[in-house]
């Protein structure tokens, strides 16, 4: 009988991959999963010791100031994460941040409240994310040429309604204590967060609609014979990056007290870096929602520590660019791995 048969009767002599003990077993389990964590724990000890920095690093203050900074660059990197699981890339999501957040300001300016402008920004990044889906999908373009372009086109439409000014006035006093607040000591943008984070979370991993995605991510042939609509679910993916965006333009109001033209552009680059980092953490190989947070907090302890010791501004640009260069390379690998 040939190896086929022998292969389909289930009859084959074929020996099983053998069994891992020890230390190996116990890094394949653990060790790719928290390396990140750990990595981010050695590096908070290291400004914590640093002379240049323990006075200031390992303080209450600083820690709340972390976190609530971060929160809005966490929140646009689980947007960016959306469409990498089906490996689509989207570089509009700091511009689209930055375009949802002036023309809710502007809007707040003349008088709306601020939760009809919260439901504004996150409208106009919805829009913005159905664009970019059509374009991928229905037009064929690439997805990084593509949200690139919409970008471009979003720096001139904010260009052209603000003036390069920035939108400070009439800001409803609610959302600059909103946020500038803190429960228990912890900031009250972390708390949006947080909510974002565990609804993204239950609906990538628990619902059909998040197994779709990583099919599709996975192998879109396979998806489309098996009967997933993989164009209506890649334009979804682009859908819920642009309202994150939305929204997360919203918190940044709050966090700022206004709209900054240019704010957008300094969102980009962090939060597809963490987006892609997140491959290495949590759940190695594959996307997830809890490595886009550890991967946020990895590159804002670094950042944190280097601004305390007096490093030089262009020095979080090398590290934010090396962490995304890693952040692709261990992807790439560590799928292969798990593979």
């Amino acid at each position: 009988m040939t190896e086929p048969a022998l292969a389909a009767t289930g009859t084959n002599n074929a020996k099983p991959a053998p069994r891992e003990y020890g230390a190996r077993r116990f890094f394949r389990l653990y060790g790719e999963a928290y390396a990140l964590v750990a990595l981010l724990a050695l590096i908070a000890i290291f400004f914590t010791l640093l002379p240049a920095t323990r006075e200031t690093f390992p303080t209450s203050a600083n820690l709340r100031i972390v976190i609530a900074n971060q929160a809005v660059l966490a929140i646009v990197a689980l947007a960016a994460f959306v469409p990498l699981i089906v490996n689509e890339f989207d570089v509009s999501v700091g511009a689209n941040l930055g375009l949802s957040s002036i023309f809710a300001a502007v809007a707040m300016s003349a008088g709306m409240p601020w939760f009809l402008a919260l439901l504004l920004a996150v409208a106009i990044g919805t829009s913005i994310g159905v664009v970019n889906g059509v374009l991928v999908t229905r037009a064929g373009i690439n997805s990084l040429i593509s949200t690139l372009g919409i970008s471009i086109i979003i720096h001139g439409i904010v260009t052209w309604k603000t003036g390069g000014v920035s939108i400070v006035s009439n800001i409803p006093p609610i959302l600059s204590k909103f946020g500038s607040g803190t429960l228990f000591g912890i900031p009250l943008p972390f708390f949006a967060l947080l909510i974002v984070a565990l609804l993204l979370g239950y609906v990538i991993i628990f619902t059909p609609f998040g197994r779709y995605l990583y099919a599709i991510g996975s192998n879109i042939s396979a998806a489309k014979l098996v009967g997933i609509n993989t164009t209506r679910m890649v334009i979804l993916s682009f859908v819920i990056s642009g309202a994150l965006s939305g929204f997360a333009g919203f918190i940044q109001i709050a966090r700022t007290g206004g709209a900054n033209p240019r704010v957008g552009e300094s969102f980009t680059l962090p939060a597809l870096a963490a987006a892609f980092l997140s491959a290495s953490a949590i759940l190695p190989g594959t996307y997830n929602v809890a490595g886009v947070i550890v991967a946020v907090f990895f590159l804002a302890t670094i950042n944190s520590g280097l601004n305390l010791a007096g490093a030089e501004v262009y020095v979080n640009d090398l590290v934010n660019g090396f962490a995304l260069i890693l952040g692709v390379g261990l992807s790439k690998f560590l799928g292969r791995n798990r593979a």
